[in-house]
């Protein structure tokens, strides 16, 4: 009996191990299951997906594991068909099963928030702050930045039915196509036109919802240079599936000479694939779907990418 139970302890620690273990690999793929990093931000939330897949991982193997070892060594013997054991409860693991999930729920919520905290991006509750009374502070952090430094671009970001116009005030530039340098903090001034749009870059980690006659200044750091996508990740209308853009990230040099080139163009409309197809299905002789707004006239802009 008494090496009966040693065995038992033997395999509960090796099964433990194994599980752990287990899940910290499950949890290291995680980072090769997302884009590549182009932000310092998107360390953070990569290390937080790493971790949420992880915790994850061992709760899945775990509870697996304990059912797989029940069925194989402790399943009744062939034929017998008599009840179990009487056991009415045992409140020791009853308090365990049920504390346990919420020091995980406490445990995700904090690690969350402070990632978020680092981030400082700022959501659709920021709204909640602009109008509190008696000059109370927002209640979000700031950004990853030193302290009395300021970001090295600060670029104008207009959305609307359906395009995205950017505007560099350093060259009085404007464009279809976001550039940004590598390795310099960028502060984007995001402002809707219409109705609600949401700037997401996959490859940055970053979302923030654009909210109609509301400035949301919104800053990061991208870290890796070459092209990626912006999408609007708010269903805006018809066509907000062809409201993407291309951003490109470069070495600071070749970002300012990219300015410089373009504030001598001339400003021109730019390509506008809501305002094609707006026009395509405007122009057959009949008619189906439901009527939708009419995309925006297209931005003039130095450079149409």
């Amino acid at each position: 009996m008494k090496l009966q139970k040693i065995l038992n302890i033997l395999t509960l620690i090796t099964g433990a191990i194994a599980v752990t273990v287990t899940s910290i690999w499950i949890g290291k793929q995680a980072y090769f299951w997302l884009p590549p990093q182009a932000a310092a931000e998107s360390q953070l939330i990569d290390d937080l997906i790493s971790f949420l897949v992880t915790l994850g991982a061992f709760i899945f193997l775990g509870v697996t594991s304990t059912l797989m070892y029940s069925v194989i060594f402790h399943r009744a013997i062939k034929d017998d068909f008599s009840d179990g054991p009487a056991i009415e409860g045992n409140v020791a693991v009853e308090v365990i099963w049920t504390a346990i999930p919420i020091l995980l729920v406490f445990w995700i919520a904090g690690y969350s928030y402070q990632v978020y905290e680092k981030m400082g991006i700022q959501g659709p509750m920021e709204l909640v702050h602009l109008h509190n009374p008696m000059g109370m502070e927002s209640a979000y952090a700031a950004p990853i930045q030193d302290a009395g430094i300021s970001p090295a671009e600060n670029i104008d970001v207009v959305a609307k039915q359906w395009a995205w116009v950017f505007h560099y005030p350093e060259r009085d530039v404007t464009s279809t196509e976001l550039h940004l340098p590598s390795d310099r903090r960028v502060r984007l001034a995001l402002q809707s036109e219409d109705v609600l749009h949401g700037f997401y870059i996959p490859a940055f980690r970053l979302k923030q919802d654009i909210i109609p006659n509301h400035k949301i200044d919104f800053e990061f750091t991208p870290i890796r240079t070459g092209k990626y996508q912006l999408t609007d990740s708010q269903f805006s209308g018809t066509y907000f599936a062809t409201m993407h853009a291309d951003v490109v990230v470069e070495s600071p040099e070749d970002y300012h000479q990219w300015l410089a080139q373009a504030a001598t163009q001339k400003p021109s409309p730019a390509n506008n694939q809501a305002a094609y197809e707006y026009a395509q299905a405007s122009n057959q002789s009949v008619k189906t779907g439901w009527t939708t707004v009419a995309p925006g006239s297209a931005p003039l802009v130095n450079s149409p990418g």
